[in-house]
């Protein structure tokens, strides 16, 4: 865990050097895909050469270190005022028929990009003695959008919610070292926590039109205690922010078995679900 931690502020710091010092800040249009290809090409480059040619990435769904090798990048998608999403093929160490493909997730910073986060996109299953691709569900919320430019509507749609969500958990992760830190509402206590996925549907209240999406995360160094957090968005000035962070199931044994207990349900709350 301690490699990757260290393996994440090291990659954000290189994506970040470009911009030091520089107050303008290009637009996507400025950045053509070969800067996208470039920059992803000299965080990989700059991670193999620190940890004897392998690329070391956080499985947080299987909960361990992968060894991983750089095969190719495989496409650019952007979406416009959110970033760019390159599409990256890496193979385990050793074992060049079992691949991943992963997602980077770029924004501009200055006149370089800043790497926000990383997420398994496809991940290798073994199917009699050959290897193949299968998509990881639920796919990430860049993968929604029908077209790149998206465009204004009144009501925000389910991917922006949790691309909001998404971007508060990865810039807390990024200050505490690949961890989301989060004092427990109920009993005070800090939680040091590893983020899994965000669920799906996204719902909207509508008593006070807020925002609220439900998430998995692991307790740092546990391989089956996962909580359910709940994240609660406002969109009183346009833009969809994270506001309140609640704790909805923790981790309890029975029977020897790791289950998760609702700490609260939804009763009588009126909400409706958003596409």
């Amino acid at each position: 865990m301690r490699m990757q931690t260290l393996c994440l502020s090291g990659l954000l710091s290189i994506a970040l050097a470009t911009a030091a010092g520089v107050a303008a800040e290009r637009s996507m249009e400025q950045i053509s895909q070969e800067e996208v290809r470039a920059a992803v090409r000299a965080i990989v480059e700059k991670q193999m050469q620190a940890n004897g040619g392998v690329f070391v990435f956080r499985d947080s769904r299987a909960g361990e270190n992968l060894q991983l090798v750089f095969a190719d990048i495989r496409l650019v998608r952007s979406i416009h005022g959110y970033g760019f999403f390159p599409n990256v093929l890496f193979h385990a160490k050793d074992m060049p028929e079992k691949q991943y493909a992963l997602d980077f997730w770029l924004k501009p910073k200055g006149e370089g990009l800043e790497l926000v986060d990383m997420r398994i996109q496809k991940g290798p299953k073994k199917e009699g003695n050959t290897w193949t691709m299968v998509t990881r569900m639920p796919v990430a919320w860049w993968w929604i959008p029908a077209s790149e430019h998206p465009g204004e509507t009144e009501e925000k749609r389910a991917w922006e919610v949790m691309s909001a969500i998404h971007e508060h958990i990865a810039q807390e992760r990024h200050e505490h070292n690949g961890i989301y830190k989060l004092t427990d509402d109920k009993t005070g206590a800090e939680l040091a926590l590893e983020f899994v996925e965000i669920h799906q549907p996204v719902r909207k209240l509508q008593q006070d039109g807020r925002y609220f999406a439900c998430t998995d995360f692991r307790r740092q160094g546990s391989q089956d205690e996962y909580y359910d957090i709940d994240f609660w968005l406002d969109d009183k000035s346009g833009t969809v922010t994270v506001g309140e962070v609640r704790v909805h199931k923790v981790p309890q044994q029975e029977a020897g078995t790791w289950v998760q207990i609702p700490r609260y349900n939804f009763d009588g709350l009126n909400y409706e679900e958003v596409k």
